[in-house]
C-alpha cells in the first residue's frame, strides 16, 4: 500500500474534526426580530437592539424647521415616495443624532413595523457595499444610519460611500436611505481641502472631488448654537416631562449658571444638567 493510500484517510478524519470544532457561519438575525439593528462589518451581520437609546421626538427643541422637514422625508421614505438621503451637520450636541431616531420611532409609531434603523459605525463605511447588498430587496424599508462621519486626511474610504449613494451600477436600493450626521458641512476638515488647493495640480478639481461627496446628500440640514432663550426652552421642556419639582426662576438661574461654567449651550448641555439636577433632588428620570 502506497504511502498516499495510508496518509488519505487519517487526513480526512483529521478534516472532519476540524469542521466539528469550528464554530458555524454567523447568520444575521431575520429584518422582522427588530426595529434597529447595529450592523457588524467583521462577521457581516446585523445585531438586533431591543430598545434604542432616544429622546422623544417633542423633547427636542430649537430645530423646530429641522424636525418637520427630516420627519416629512422620512414620512414619505416609509410610504415608498421619493425620498433624499440626508446629512445633519453642525454644532456638536444640538439633536443631530437624537433626531435622526427620534424621527424612526415616530414615523414608526404612527405605521407600526414600517421602518428598520440601522446603524453602520464610521470606520465600517467601506463595508457599506456589504450591507446594501444585504438588506437589497428586503420587504421593509431601511433608514441606514452612520453617526459623526467624517473623513480624514488619505482616507479614501469616501469614494465608497459615493459610489454606493449615488454612483454605483446598481444603484442606490429602494428600500434604502442613508442619514449621516457630522460637524462639517463637506464632511472633509478644512485645512484638507486648503491643502488641496495649495498642492494639486489642478486644485479645482481635486477639491470638486471630495466636496461632490456631500453632494450625494439631497437633504442638508444645519445645526447652529442655540441661543439662551432657545437653551432655557430646552431646561424646561426635559423637567416638565419628567416631573422635576423646582421653580421657574431657581430652574433657570441655575440652568444659565450651568452653561456658564460648561462654556456653551446646546441640546447635550441641557441634558447634562437635567440629569445633574434630578440626582440633586433625588428623583429619577423614567
Amino acid at each position: 500500500m502506497s504511502e498516499d493510500n495510508t496518509l488519505a484517510p487519517l487526513l480526512r478524519r483529521i478534516a472532519d474534526a476540524l469542521d466539528r470544532l469550528a464554530p458555524p457561519p454567523a447568520r444575521s438575525a431575520g429584518l422582522d426580530v427588530a426595529d434597529a439593528f447595529v450592523w457588524n462589518a467583521e462577521s457581516g451581520t446585523l445585531e438586533p437592539v431591543p430598545e434604542v437609546a432616544r429622546v422623544d421626538l417633542p423633547l427636542l427643541k430649537g430645530i423646530d424647521r429641522l424636525r418637520d422637514i427630516l420627519l416629512d422625508n422620512t414620512r414619505r421614505f416609509a410610504r415608498g415616495l421619493p425620498a433624499n438621503n440626508a446629512l445633519l451637520w453642525g454644532a456638536r450636541g444640538m439633536g443631530k443624532s437624537s433626531l435622526v431616531k427620534a424621527a424612526h420611532a415616530a414615523v414608526n409609531a404612527e405605521t407600526p413595523g414600517s421602518l428598520i434603523l440601522i446603524e453602520i459605525h464610521r470606520e465600517d463605511i467601506e463595508s457599506l457595499p456589504r450591507l446594501m447588498g444585504l438588506v437589497r430587496g428586503q420587504a421593509r424599508r431601511c433608514v441606514i444610519f452612520c453617526d459623526d462621519l467624517s473623513f480624514d486626511r488619505d482616507d479614501t474610504s469616501y469614494k465608497s460611500l459615493k459610489a454606493v449613494l449615488e454612483g454605483g451600477i446598481e444603484g442606490r436600493p429602494r428600500n434604502v436611505i442613508f442619514y449621516a450626521t457630522s460637524n462639517r458641512r463637506h464632511l472633509m476638515p478644512r485645512d484638507m481641502m486648503e491643502n488641496e488647493r495649495s498642492t494639486a495640480i489642478n486644485p479645482s478639481e481635486a477639491v470638486e472631488e471630495k466636496v461632490s461627496l456631500s453632494d450625494r446628500f439631497g437633504l442638508w440640514l444645519g445645526f447652529h448654537n442655540c441661543s439662551q432663550e432657545e437653551f432655557l426652552a430646552m431646561v424646561e421642556g426635559y423637567a416638565a416631562h419628567y416631573g422635576l419639582k423646582i421653580d421657574a426662576q431657581t430652574l433657570h438661574a441655575e440652568a444659565i449658571e450651568w452653561a456658564a461654567t460648561r462654556g456653551s449651550r446646546s441640546g447635550r448641555v441641557a441634558w447634562q444638567f437635567i440629569q445633574d439636577l434630578a440626582g440633586r433632588l433625588g428623583q429619577t428620570l423614567d
